[in-house]
């Protein structure tokens, strides 16, 4: 049971780590709007975790990817939403993403929200829970949908750690990046392009 978990717990490590559309859109949103916002984008991210845990635990999974048409049109939902982040990138001020005098563009909570619905909205995450977790199951006496739980818990905990790491690495260099009078474009167009691949990601 215990060398289950442990195994489970070093390959969540290992996807948390490895680059992906997760981790590259905390590192941007920790380098535009700082260390603090980049953590809300991360709690909401893991947040969304909970909700594709508990699709995974109750069925809800399995149902999605066997009707083709539900799953396309969740994938067409939040690649919409996120094409629809990238247009609103496009329209920032690139001055507004270098000044530490005005309020900042976002949020905290409108950060976590983004985060949150931008897992929630990508069916590709129910589906890899899907497809990763029933390995990991490591007791006959404990019920499928509390082990999916720990499993799920686990992981959340894990990218947590990883994600919230890169947060606070990206948000303390962010002001001395800053520093760079052309860094706002590079920091516009950076968010801009995540933004857009993500979507590409989710639908392709």
């Amino acid at each position: 049971m215990i060398e289950t978990l442990l195994s489970f717990a070093l390959a969540t490590s290992i996807l948390a780590i490895s680059p992906g559309p997760d981790n590259i859109f905390v590192l941007t949103q920790s380098i535009v709007n700082g260390r603090t916002f980049g953590l809300a984008t991360v709690i909401g991210l893991i947040s969304g975790c909970l909700v594709h845990t508990t699709l995974l635990a109750f069925g809800v999974s399995a149902i999605i990817s066997a009707s083709e048409n539900l799953y396309l049109g969740i994938k067409i939902f939040g690649s919409m939403y996120l094409l629809y982040l990238a247009f609103k990138v496009y329209k920032t001020d690139i001055s507004m993403l270098l000044s530490e005098e005005v309020t900042p563009k976002k949020t905290i909570t409108q950060l976590f929200k983004q985060g949150f619905l931008m897992n929630v909205l990508n069916p590709k995450v129910s589906i890899f829970f899907l497809a990763f977790f029933p390995g990991f199951l490591f007791s006959d006496r404990l019920g499928t949908v509390t082990q999916f739980y720990i499993l799920g818990f686990i992981f959340m905990f894990v990218s947590l750690f990883i994600f919230s790491a890169i947060a606070i690495l990206a948000g303390t260099i962010s002001r001395s990046i800053k520093n760079n009078n052309k860094i706002g474009l590079y920091l516009k167009w950076s968010q801009f392009v995540v933004f857009i691949l993500i979507a590409i990601f989710i639908l392709l």
